[in-house]
């Protein structure tokens, strides 16, 4: 469907507008994120060959030799991912200037008149909304990609030393399977409820302005914000307290993870079946999937609010384009 002076409406999804707007951008990054995935499993076999080498009583010359593989490894990963999130800054940036910019040119096409409360949700959108969908753009695909990688790629190193061990390890991250969904829900209902007041609050602020002091002569009083902001306040701490109650739940899922490694992979060391090394990069395989994992329910979490704040943003837009504006003349 066409938007304003011919010119295409907005995408009714985000990830749309992401593929709309930065493509090609999307391409790279997702290059740049395979290649920092590929190289997240070495440091962690490089360790253990080094433990092993040390419990064994090897050669100095050995652990020289791995310390240096290490070293350079780690500096190559740490290079990409300065590259990936310095270009995905600049994504993110050129996006939030896009949207910025078709506030003004969605409200210049049209041919109708503005009313404060209207012009005050523009206001909200150039300055704050903006922001958060646009900065999405930069993680949009990359993110899931690069954690999905570090995650399949640590997994799979885990279960190839030690499946039983590994599995133990795993099943403390099912239960996030289910209240994750169950708590991000109840996120996303207050965060699309805080948009609104915030709109409302919008307006009303330019209403105020533009109709001047009031047939008094007097200040507009301002006492009508104070619901609002209340209400915005109880909004946000809602979501600090279901946010904040995850990450610890999320937490104590992995501690219990890794104690179970620590029990069950020390008695496997006692009866002689595996290495003192091996367990140890279980344990940091599991220190390394807590991250990723963190950063993909992160991730997903803000796919979710922002695609209500996306949809939002849109719905302005296509409300500016039609069907009160006309058509510039050809």
């Amino acid at each position: 469907m066409p938007g304003p002076d011919g010119h295409a409406a907005m995408p009714s999804t985000i990830l749309g507008f992401v593929l709309r707007s930065s493509g090609r951008h999307q391409a790279a990054l997702a290059v740049l994120s395979v290649l920092v995935f590929l190289l997240s499993t070495a440091p962690l076999e490089l360790q253990r060959r080094v433990i092993n080498v040390l419990v064994d009583r090897g050669a100095f010359e050995t652990v020289l030799w791995l310390a240096a593989a290490y070293v350079g490894v780690v500096l190559s990963e740490q290079s990409l991912k300065l590259c990936l999130n310095v270009y995905r800054g600049w994504v993110a940036e050129d996006s939030v200037r896009r949207l910025r910019s078709l506030v003004g040119e969605y409200a210049d096409r049209a041919t109708r008149d503005v009313s404060g409360e209207e012009a005050g949700i523009e206001i909200s959108m150039v300055l704050e909304e903006a922001e958060p969908i646009g900065g999405f753009t930069g993680v949009s695909l990359s993110e899931p990609l690069l954690q999905g990688g570090v995650l399949a790629s640590v997994i799979i190193y885990m279960l190839f030393l030690d499946w039983r061990m590994a599995l133990l390890g795993l099943a403390f991250f099912l239960p996030q399977v289910v209240f994750v969904p169950l708590l991000q829900r109840a996120i996303n209902r207050r965060a699309q409820s805080r948009i609104l007041v915030k709109r409302g609050i919008s307006g009303g602020l330019v209403s105020r302005i533009s109709a001047g002091r009031g047939a008094s002569g007097g200040r507009i009083g301002w006492g009508w914000t104070q619901d609002p902001i209340e209400r915005v306040f109880t909004l946000n701490m809602g979501i600090y307290r279901i946010k904040f109650t995850m990450n610890l739940l999320m937490n104590m899922m992995h501690h219990l993870a890794v104690a179970s490694a620590l029990c069950f992979g020390g008695w496997q060391v006692l009866q002689g079946k595996i290495e003192v090394g091996t367990v140890v990069a279980v344990v940091s395989g599991l220190g390394k999937l807590n991250d990723p994992w963190g950063d993909i329910v992160n991730w997903a979490r803000e796919l979710a609010v922002v695609s209500v704040k996306y949809r939002l943003f849109a719905g302005v837009l296509d409300d500016l384009a039609a069907p009160t504006a006309s058509p510039a003349p050809t």
